[in-house]
């Protein structure tokens, strides 16, 4: 295989763990706290999940455990998009379960959660693990983003763990993969099979977090290398002075991935999907704000800048939104028949009688090629998918129609070139910077421990993360605690909520302190390339959203 010098270099490289974890094996216990509680719906979630409701929190300290050294069999399963430290996570896993009894067996589910549903299996071997150590990508064992929810599903799942006799299921993927953990893990307890789940949270949205998951893995990797780039555009656009670049990042449910870009690069304009949701903001208004800064910055002469723009921008504008739900119910009720119609007007006329005025108006002004993005297959989860909604050159065309009305008026006099970008897949399978390498690493360890001493229905956690990895504090939280009720596919479902950038927190209140200067004045910053050599505040920080969220 050919491998390039930073790739072989990595393979190197060895990651920190908490203190807890990087000592002897024998001398890892487990302390648990008081019963916990789903943050809404309890009693109806108390219902749906009557073998794993209610569990505590768990946490790793000094002392004896006698289960940690029993040979175990474990199979593993990538599921999802792909976030950079998955194979890190895997390596942790695997290390850890050779470490508790050198006799232990891991399994790769291929292609995600539809391995364990067709038993699809790899036995991973000390020289497939040594070959994907701190590397990107989820090539290992491939992903894949099947919802195990129909009997069959659930009953295949179940009986592929029997013909393994698998000890545990580890599921490495974001809220709507770890949702489907949690139902694994009730399912099989139900089912009388003592086969566990745990999670581990995974997903460079960011939106996999609370005050004990206190970041998602990859999220990390990915801003850092999106910050490269977008400082690129920075140095590119100040050089040339002559076009407004629009950059699209990924994001779908929230805007972590564009605020920490823009603490590492400052842009003239970060649009933040949750603050345009609060505050009602329309299409046309959001349209003015950058509006604003281009004509506040063409007074300087300066006709150039960055506008951020996260990825589901478009389920936050409030119109907008309505929209896109009551498409979503629609095109569930009329599956079949949608699915048949494939020209935009057939379309159009399909959803006439069926939408309501307001909605099926805001669809008829949308450009065509706009309006069909809206109209694309659902994935999954039946969530639209924004990525592939050209937002970026929506308010493009918006903004150009804006400037020439207000250049009529003679309220803005400067030249409007532009570029459009989308950052997305570059940033999922990039190198895994040491943060993410070592974080990584560490949940898939506690994921051993986890299994080892007997628990299911959780997922790995370790916090305490803006200090040196031998400070962190490493142990589990119980998948249920989580979730809440949200209607998917035309009915309530139990989902983990996804976690939104706070408008009363640190993050947002100390970029909205500084954004009107980065619209009118040039601020830029350029972050550079991940580094992973180096003093250590260079090679092992963390991100800046998750430093201000430290700060007391």
């Amino acid at each position: 295989m050919n491998i390039s010098a930073l790739q072989k270099v990595r393979y190197e490289y060895k990651p920190k763990l908490p203190s807890i974890l990087a000592g002897s094996i024998d001398d890892i216990t487990i302390e648990t706290g008081a019963p916990t509680e789903a943050i809404s719906d309890m009693e109806e979630l108390r219902g749906i999940f009557k073998n794993t409701y209610g569990k505590p929190l768990v946490t790793f300290s000094k002392g004896k455990n006698d289960k940690i050294k029993r040979q175990l069999k474990v199979g593993v399963i990538l599921s999802g998009g792909q976030a950079p430290g998955g194979h890190n996570v895997i390596a942790g896993l695997f290390d850890g379960l050779k470490k508790g009894n050198s006799d232990s067996t891991l399994y790769g589910f291929s292609g995600g959660p539809s391995g364990l549903v067709e038993n699809k299996t790899v036995i991973l071997t000390p020289q497939i693990i040594d070959e994907y150590r701190n590397t990107g990508g989820f090539d290992i064992i491939g992903s894949g983003r099947t919802k195990i929810e129909s009997a069959e599903q659930f009953a295949a799942s179940l009986e592929t763990a029997k013909k393994l006799n698998l000890d545990a299921v580890v599921v490495i993927g974001g809220d709507d993969s770890n949702t489907n953990a949690a139902l694994l893990a009730e399912y099989f307890l139900a089912n009388g099979s003592a086969t566990q789940v745990i999670g581990c949270p995974k997903t460079i949205d960011g939106d996999l977090k609370n005050e004990h998951i206190e970041t998602s893995f990859g999220f990390d990797t990915a801003c850092k290398t999106y910050s490269e780039l977008i400082g690129n555009l920075c140095r590119d656009t100040n050089s040339a002075k002559k076009y407004w670049h629009f950059i699209k990042l990924m994001g779908r449910a929230a805007s972590h991935i564009a605020l920490e870009c823009a603490f590492q690069t400052q842009p003239n304009v970060c649009l933040i999907s949750e603050e345009v949701e609060a505050k009602g903001m329309s299409l046309d208004q959001i349209v003015d704000q950058i509006c604003d800064s281009i004509s506040k910055r063409a007074l300087n002469g300066d006709n150039f800048g960055i506008v951020l723009i996260p990825e589901g921008l478009v389920e936050f504008i409030p119109e907008i939104k309505k929209l896109i739900g009551e498409l979503n119910d629609v095109i569930a009720a009329n599956e079949k028949e949608f699915a048949q119609i494939t020209n935009y007007v057939d379309q159009l006329y399909f959803l006439c009688s069926r939408l309501p005025e307001c909605s099926y108006n805001i669809m008829q002004t949308l450009p065509p090629d706009i309006g069909q993005q809206f109209l694309m297959d659902r994935d999954p989860h039946g969530n639209v998918q924004v990525s592939r909604i050209e937002t970026e050159k929506l308010l493009v065309g918006m903004v150009e129609k804006k400037l020439s009305e207000r250049k009529a008026n003679n309220k803005y006099n400067g030249k409007f070139s532009h570029q459009t970008h989308f950052f997305g897949y570059e940033g999922r399978c990039a190198f895994p910077s040491n943060f993410d390498s070592d974080y990584c690493y560490s949940l898939g360890f506690s994921a051993f421990v986890l299994i080892a001493s007997g628990f299911t229905g959780y997922l790995s956690s370790v916090k305490n993360l803006t200090s040196p990895a031998s400070d962190w504090v490493a142990g589990g939280i119980p998948l249920t605690m989580m979730m809440n009720l949200e209607q998917r596919h035309g009915s309530k479902k139990p989902v983990i909520k996804k976690a939104l950038v706070e408008l009363d927190g640190k993050p947002f209140k100390t970029f909205a302190e500084k954004r009107t200067i980065w619209a009118e004045k040039t601020c830029f910053m350029f972050p550079g390339a991940i580094q992973y050599f180096g003093p250590s505040e260079v090679c092992d920080s963390s991100t800046i959203t998750l430093r201000l969220e430290h700060e007391k």
